[in-house]
């Protein structure tokens, strides 16, 4: 195996925990990298520690462009990108030693388009393990181009994020990012995917996600409802090439967006947008209610909602506190030092 494989790694205000991730890439076991690191116009010290790196290891790209955002960083490097395979890396998250090399030898023995490999989500002093989707011992599993799709728009095994993966790079080369957004991967991955006849699923984790330590609701703001943009522009695209799921589609959407209407309200913000929000609920509830049929949970949210969707926040509330003081035993997410 000596193709070359390109690493796209947008660069933003990360000073802290840039060294770990460019470390976790140049010490690869799979060593035909191009490493493409993208300063997008950062007001720290990256641009001058990208050009460091690049001056001690022939294979780094430094980049340095205007402040546009994650998805104008990645389509920049995507255009010096040579190598038969790509990656992206968000430059807070870091590699395991052999992720490269595994996701490589995977993808040529299964004749796959992409790979997608598991990942911890890494606190400052541990790391989770999504165990209740992903297995460590689990053998690899494959998905033709329909499956596939289905599993990306329930969203557990395989993530719209664009990063834990290795694509062939002629699949993703002429399809760029959405500028301007956030939640960019949700307007991007169906569009990959559509291309994709075989895709396969390592349960081995990889990836380290970087989690931050700040509240949702602390950091939470209207520009994150552009999520629910990319959920209706991508039950579009379903209801066009792919009709058979629109309910799970219709039923990611629902739950969605009571998630951002309880935000809207613990923000004590964003009035017009809740409005809007309660409108296409109300305008598309028969839909909906075929959709969440089957699950109990969201049908009775559904019912609480259309009532008023205070009532429903008001139920959220109650059942938090009951379940404080009545605690229920749950799975808990494998946790690693």
């Amino acid at each position: 195996m000596s193709e070359k494989i390109s690493i796209v790694i947008p660069v933003y205000k990360v000073e802290n925990y840039l060294d770990q991730c460019i470390n976790s890439v140049t010490g690869q076991t799979y060593r035909n990298l191009e490493i493409i690191l993208v300063n997008d116009g950062s007001p720290d010290r990256c641009g001058k520690m990208i050009d460091e790196y690049a001056e001690r290891d022939s294979r780094i790209i430094a980049l340095h462009k205007k402040n546009g955002g994650l998805s104008d960083a990645r389509n920049f490097g995507m255009t010096y990108v040579t190598g038969a395979y790509t990656m992206f890396l968000d430059s807070d998250d870091w590699l395991g030693k052999r992720a490269v090399e595994n996701l490589l030898t995977t993808l040529k023995s299964n004749d796959a388009d992409v790979v997608q490999s598991a990942f911890y989500y890494a606190h400052n002093f541990y790391s989770l393990f999504d165990n209740r989707v992903y297995d460590k011992n689990g053998r690899e599993e494959v998905f033709e181009n329909d499956g596939l799709m289905y599993e990306l728009v329930i969203n557990e095994k395989v993530k719209n994020f664009a990063w834990g993966k290795l694509y062939k790079t002629a699949l993703i080369k002429d399809i760029p990012f959405k500028k301007g957004v956030l939640f960019e991967d949700v307007f991007w991955a169906h569009h990959v995917m559509q291309k994709v006849k075989r895709f396969v699923l390592l349960h081995d984790p990889l990836v380290y996600y970087r989690q931050r330590e700040n509240s949702i609701v602390a950091s939470y703001t209207e520009r994150n409802l552009d999520i629910l943009d990319g959920l209706k522009e991508r039950h579009a695209f379903l209801k066009q090439h792919y009709p058979h799921f629109l309910p799970e589609s219709c039923r990611m959407l629902f739950q969605t967006s009571l998630m951002h209407y309880n935000l809207l309200f613990l923000k004590r913000t964003g009035s017009e947008r809740r409005k809007e929000i309660r409108s296409c609920i109300l305008e598309h509830q028969k839909q909906i209610r075929e959709a969440v049929s089957g699950d109990s949970e969201l049908s009775n949210q559904l019912k609480l909602f259309l009532v008023h969707p205070y009532a429903n926040i008001g139920f959220l509330a109650g059942r938090k506190m009951l379940r404080k003081l009545l605690p229920e035993k749950e799975v808990p997410l494998e946790k690693v030092r």
